[in-house]
This record gives structure tokens, C-alpha cells and sequence, in this order.
């Protein structure tokens, strides 16, 4: 039996890169490989098995077995599995953000993201077996660095999305933001590339020009190796005036991120760097509208279905909240067809099939 090993360095529950690594582990037990987790860190008391990365050379014993190695983040050893190993070798490539991001707030991001960027050129000319991307843009990256465009394949990532529709959101937070005013929502980690700082820019002219019965909600992790950034978003919030207007909500369940979305009006995302972005797709299978500075990945997730600028233009993003809420038609309809999307293209069966169909000519 064919052997596959998956391998990040970093293994959680719950984040895009970890979803991802359990979905592709799902889809090919259910075809009858054996396949096995590896990783340098990993969460302890998971449903799965996780071994250490060194042990993958006990594991994979053929030239034929396969190495699918997740790329997000610079990892030497990954490097060292990808180029050394007798096997066959799978890139999925989840994007590194820019180390120039985080400049001036984190010496320990801006580090371990440029050794990542450096890293990107070294694995693009392998010539591994195939390159699996979540997005276009993704995948431009790697044919830049020196990929072979003929191993190249977008695969979008796989996700807990569908979780959502079975799960009961959290009565306590709906109780607490149904209460009249207009909600803007934005889910994504507290990080310099997301964008934050135009995110609240363009509420705070919303806030003051249009609707002052309205209100930000940014849910996300904050990282404590970041908290120079944190103080800033914090003391723009004040300088604004935004005071009580703009709410921190923090890392939440599932339960309480479904009654966020269904207690918003729009979803709205300034990032500068995104390789995919799973939140925007959270948006279409919820049905929320969605408004969009067009950077990066984010055009080739959002598609047609939502408000996507080519400038980070506040006036511009805070009259596109003004107009969906007011306009329910639209509304209805760019959530319609931000489900529609959903169905027809990031569905976690659609993804398997692609998955499968990408990685069949080498199993």
C-alpha cells in the first residue's frame, strides 16, 4: 500500500493551515492510502496521531511513497525533508506573509517571515513532483520563484466551514448585538498585514458620516509578541472616537462566531496581504455581504459576488456599507450569490474532488 505522510511544522486544531492538513488526511484514509501527521509542534490530546517530522524517514520506505509538505512558514527542516527524501514530494503552498509587515513590531515575525520568503525560491526550483496552491495568486508566486508552470495546481484549502450550519449560535451574544445597530463584521487575527488600521479608518467615516448607531466587530487572536501593534489599533479606536463603537472580541467559539455572523450586516476586510483568506468564504456560506479591499488573494476568492476595490480608499469602503445597508435588495442578492459561490466552488467535497483529481497522477 502506497505510504503518504502530511507534515507542517505546526499543528493546531482550528486554524486554516491545520484545517487544511486534517481535510487532505481525511480525503485520502477515505480512498485507501495510509497516511500518517507529522509535525515539529503539535497540540497535545488531538483525535489523530501526530508524529515528529524526524520520524518520517522510518515511514516513508519507496520511491514511490509520497511527502506532501504544507509551506507557510519558514521551517529549515521541511526544507531538509523535501530536498533530501526518497520519495515522492507534494508543495502546498499557504502564502508567507512579507517580513516587512512586521517591522517595527516583532523582530521574531519579521525574522522567521523572511527566512520563509527565502525559503519560497529554494522549494519553488526543487522540482518537486507538483505544486498545490490555495489561490492564483499563490500559485504566480511559486512560477516566479521558478516553479515548473506545468506542475502547478490550484487546490483551494480545506476548512470547518460546514460546521456552522449544523452548530446553535451562541443565544447570550445574539441577545446582546440584536439590538438595533448596524454591525460590520471582520474575523482574522490581530496582525499588521490584515489591515486593521484601514479597516478602522473606513468605519470610523461610516460611524461619523452615515450611521453612528453602528458597530465594529473584530474578532481575531491577539498575539502577545505583538502587543505593539495591539496598543495601536487600541489607541485609534480613541483617537477616532470610537470608543464603545469598536469591539475587540477576541479568539471565540464556533458557537459565538456563528451568531456573529448572523448578527452582521456585512462583512468588511482592508487586508494588504492575504493568500487565500477562509473568513471571505465563511462570509459567502453565511450569506453576508461582502466588502473588500481587492489585495492579494482576495479577488480570485471573492469572485463576482461581493464589493471589491482596487484602492484602499475609507470614503469609498464606508459609502459601500452605507449603500448595502440601505439597499436590501442588493444585499439579498450579493448574499445569494456569495452562497452560490460557495456551493459551486469551496464546498469540502468540491475541494476533495479537485484535491484528488490534482494529486491522481502520482498516486
Amino acid at each position: 500500500m502506497k505510504r503518504i505522510a502530511i507534515v507542517t511544522p505546526c499543528l493546531e486544531r482550528g486554524d486554516a493551515v491545520g484545517n487544511d492538513v486534517f481535510g487532505m488526511y481525511q480525503a485520502l484514509s477515505e480512498e485507501g492510502y495510509d497516511v500518517k501527521l507529522f509535525a515539529d509542534e503539535w497540540e497535545k490530546n488531538m483525535d489523530k496521531e501526530v508524529r515528529h517530522a524526524d520520524e518520517i524517514r522510518y515511514f516513508l520506505i519507496s520511491d514511490s511513497d509520497i511527502l506532501i509538505y504544507h509551506f507557510s512558514v519558514g521551517w529549515n527542516l521541511g526544507v531538509q525533508l523535501v530536498e533530501n527524501g526518497d520519495y515522492r514530494t507534494v508543495i502546498k503552498y499557504h502564502n508567507i506573509t512579507p517580513p516587512q509587515f512586521f517591522k517595527g513590531f516583532s523582530e521574531v515575525h519579521t525574522n522567521v517571515c523572511a527566512i520563509g520568503r527565502s525559503q519560497l525560491r529554494a522549494i519553488a526550483r526543487l522540482g518537486c513532483d507538483l505544486y498545490l496552491s490555495d489561490s492564483e495568486y499563490n500559485m504566480g508566486e511559486l512560477i516566479s520563484e521558478g516553479a515548473n508552470e506545468a506542475k502547478n495546481l490550484i487546490v483551494p484549502p480545506f476548512h470547518h466551514i460546514d460546521r456552522l450550519h449544523y452548530l446553535k449560535a451562541d443565544l447570550d451574544f445574539l441577545d446582546t448585538y440584536r439590538d438595533g445597530k448596524v454591525n460590520i463584521l471582520m474575523v482574522g487575527r490581530l496582525s499588521p498585514n490584515k489591515g486593521h488600521i484601514s479597516l478602522i479608518e473606513a468605519f470610523a467615516v461610516f460611524y461619523h458620516n452615515y450611521n453612528p448607531n453602528s458597530r465594529l466587530l473584530i474578532v481575531g487572536k491577539e498575539d502577545k509578541r505583538l502587543e505593539s501593534y495591539n496598543a495601536l489599533l487600541y489607541e485609534m479606536v480613541k483617537k477616532l472616537g470610537l470608543q464603545g463603537a469598536v469591539r475587540f472580541i477576541g479568539g471565540v467559539s464556533d458557537e459565538v462566531l456563528k451568531a456573529c455572523y448572523l448578527v452582521s450586516s456585512t462583512f468588511m476586510i482592508a487586508s494588504e496581504h492575504e493568500g487565500f483568506c477562509v473568513p471571505i468564504v465563511e462570509s459567502m456560506s453565511m450569506k453576508l455581504p461582502i466588502i473588500a479591499y481587492g489585495s492579494s488573494a482576495i479577488p480570485d476568492t471573492v469572485g463576482k459576488c461581493g464589493l471589491v476595490w482596487a484602492e484602499l480608499d475609507p470614503f469609498l469602503m464606508a459609502e459601500s456599507i452605507d449603500f448595502i445597508v440601505r439597499d436590501e435588495d442588493l444585499s439579498t442578492a450579493l448574499g445569494m450569490m456569495g452562497w452560490k459561490r460557495y456551493q459551486e466552488q469551496f464546498t469540502n467535497d468540491v475541494i476533495k474532488t479537485k484535491f484528488l483529481q490534482a494529486i491522481g497522477h502520482i498516486l
